[in-house]
């Protein structure tokens, strides 16, 4: 595949994820339209893109070694 992405990058892993707890919401009597699920999916890659950005940020601040340049 050309343009690899991490799982948590794709709407389609996030969309499944929703679809599934959307399902056993209905269960519970909850139910969410395929709108609401499609909004959900797209705040939850905007949110994981946010997140991995912090941990990266994180991550090269905790780090016990420095970075030199070439």
């Amino acid at each position: 595949m050309d343009g690899m992405k991490v799982w948590y990058q794709s709407k389609t892993v996030w969309g499944g994820l929703i679809a599934v707890a959307a399902s056993l919401l209905q269960v519970t009597g909850i139910q969410l339209g395929a709108d609401v699920q499609a909004d959900l999916a797209d705040l939850a890659v905007t949110l994981a893109g946010a997140a991995g950005g912090f941990f990266a940020i994180y991550g090269r601040i905790a780090a016990q070694t420095g970075i030199r340049g070439k």
